[in-house]
């Protein structure tokens, strides 16, 4: 019985990773389209645009970390090894720091989006237009 919960635990655990590197692969692709488009067609706003694009894949990565530390939750469910362990432990806080740096830029990015909105609200001029 034992046998048969590994064996399936380590099946789950492969299509969570699968999933994971499905998710990385049409977020890439979909940074490269959006980035292509930028190119083709620039936007008033370049810097937003890029980075909003950089924030967008960010979020993904972030969402295909989530999906490799589930994996390997399971994994070391199954047969924890001090390697197993240490792996979950770097994967973990490798994940912690990349949401804490992802969720910093994008409440940056919604504070700055926020003053350039009130600024043409209240028609005023923001810097790096003034004498244009």
């Amino acid at each position: 019985m034992l046998e048969l919960v590994k064996g399936w635990t380590e099946v789950v655990a492969t299509g969570v990773e699968v999933a994971a590197a499905l998710i990385i692969a049409l977020a890439a692709l979909l940074a490269l389209i959006r980035a292509l488009v930028a190119f083709v067609r620039p936007s008033a706003q370049p810097d937003t645009q890029k980075e909003s694009l950089r924030l967008e894949l960010g979020r993904w990565l972030a969402v295909a970390l989530e999906f490799t530390l589930a994996a390997d939750i399971l994994r070391t469910a199954i047969a924890p090894s001090w390697d197993d362990i240490g792996k979950l432990a770097a994967i973990a806080a490798l994940r912690t720091l990349l949401n804490f740096f992802l969720q910093r830029e994008i409440d940056g990015h919604r504070a700055r989006g926020a003053e350039a909105e009130a600024a043409s609200r209240d028609g005023a001029v923001s810097p790096g237009t003034a004498g244009r």
